[in-house]
């Protein structure tokens, strides 16, 4: 049994230390050749760092959120046969390393950015750097990376994966994509879309604490960047007559959760209502690809931001919500939600989403000018609903009353939603709220 050292790689000129993410092996578990075994993080890139040997984890000497330098060892492998190397401690030897150290420690780890992930497709999912090499070989679109099975942890596609795939002729992709063309063209689509500049120094002053963005931070930010880069928003604002809604909420609320043994929430029913206006405005329900030509989806997956347990937002979706009734969107907004309190959503409940809502209401607010979730066109900020005196409009004439009003807000895509596109649309979910059956049956 030979004992063998993973040292961190080389990375960059100017990179001389690395912070561990996460462990994705545990000791005793068995490790194969170029399986990604543990996340790390510099202050440019995060990336993957694949085992040179295979065998069994034996021991990790760092812990996550250590920093380690470049070429310290960061686990020792037992692996078959070669000879015997004995394990160092958590030090880089002052001593002349060995040829093959040498060589492990300056073989350029594959960089994956955080903008080039975020471009890898509509989702959240992480292909290591092995992986998307393997994949831009062959001629896999990104397309079918995101829709092929994983088997590694947290669902990853690991090196036997995208192999297996290769070999299967039923689902293998045709290597003519491979050719000069369709090769920059796969290469583009792991660009980042958009350079974004440089942000400005920031001095420090007595009493400030620094404190680190996490992975989940920094992919929200650079994404929220590239969405503004890319995309010339626009909001429309109005304002809704809920009164009937809320009062027949409140008449079911009890025999529904007693029936279905869950709530019913104001969200499936935001939900129900943008799908409806979709049908009627589908120019909404778009996409713009870099080649400046507008995909209109057929499927109407509807995106709906939640809180995760560390106060970061996500966004799963429900597939194919116009194909659900109200009772079939609640009971998925409600599976969702609880996936997303538990962290437990999986890659394929982030995937595919058309439009977007986010209820701003949930945190007290009457209105906001969301950001657009890329490569959609639009999304809706739901508000805080509030008692207000309105004018209300009857045969006998006008009159004052307490009614339950709040403002729904659409930002848009200004370069292929107009005004008039934009605001009737918002202005025609307002009007299924409004003209909410109070006696209809669930």
């Amino acid at each position: 049994m030979a004992h063998k050292e993973i040292l961190l790689p080389k990375m960059g000129e100017s990179i001389a230390e690395a912070t561990i993410i996460r462990w994705l092996k545990a000791e005793g578990e068995h490790v194969e050749l170029d399986e990604a075994i543990v996340e790390i993080a510099t202050d440019k890139v995060d990336s993957e760092v694949p085992s040179p040997f295979e065998g069994k984890l034996s021991k990790i000497l760092y812990q996550d959120g250590d920093v380690v330098a470049v070429g310290a060892p960061l686990c020792h492998i037992e692996s078959e046969g070669g000879s015997e190397q004995a394990p160092a401690e958590n030090k880089v030897s002052n001593d002349a390393p060995a040829p093959e150290v040498i060589e492990q420690v300056n073989k350029p780890l594959a960089e994956t950015n955080t903008a080039e992930k975020l471009s890898q497709g509509s989702g959240d999912r992480f292909y290591s750097p092995l992986v998307m090499n393997i994949a831009r070989t062959e001629g896999i679109a990104m397309a079918d990376l995101e829709n092929m099975a994983g088997t590694g942890k947290e669902g990853r596609v690991t090196k036997r994966d995208i192999l297996a795939y290769i070999k299967n002729p039923a689902t293998a992709v045709s290597k003519s994509v491979s050719t000069k063309a369709e090769t920059s063209r796969n290469e583009e689509t792991i660009k980042p879309a958009v350079s974004v500049p440089q942000a400005p120094a920031v001095s420090l002053n007595a009493g400030d604490e620094i404190m680190e963005m996490d992975r989940m931070r920094k992919l929200i930010a650079d994404h929220m960047v590239m969405s503004k880069h890319t995309a010339p928003h626009v909001t429309s604002f109005v304002e809704v007559d809920v009164t009937n809604l809320v009062m027949w909420r409140n008449k079911v609320k009890d025999s529904f959760q007693k029936r279905e043994g869950q709530k019913i929430t104001f969200t499936p029913i935001f939900i129900e209502a943008v799908v409806k206006a979709i049908q009627d405005f589908p120019m909404i329900n778009i996409s713009l690809n870099k080649e400046g030509q507008i995909i209109k989806r057929k499927a109407i997956n509807i995106g709906m931001a939640a809180a995760l347990p560390s106060g970061n937002l996500i966004v799963p979706v429900i597939k194919n919500a116009d194909s659900k009734n109200l009772l079939g969107i609640t009971r998925e907004v409600n599976d969702l939600a609880n996936k997303a309190r538990q962290n437990k959503l999986s890659p394929d409940d982030i995937q595919g989403g058309t439009y977007t809502i986010t209820n701003v209401g949930t945190f007290g607010n009457v209105m906001g000018t969301p950001i657009i979730n890329q490569p959609q066109v639009a999304i809706m900020a739901i508000g805080a609903i509030k008692k207000k005196p309105a004018v209300i409009e009857t045969e006998h004439g006008d009159l004052i009353g307490i009614r339950h009003m709040m403002y729904l807000s659409h930002s848009y895509d200004h370069r292929v939603v107009d005004g008039m596109l934009g605001g009737s649309f918002v202005r025609k979910v307002a009007d299924y709220l409004e003209a909410w059956d109070i006696n209809r049956e669930i």
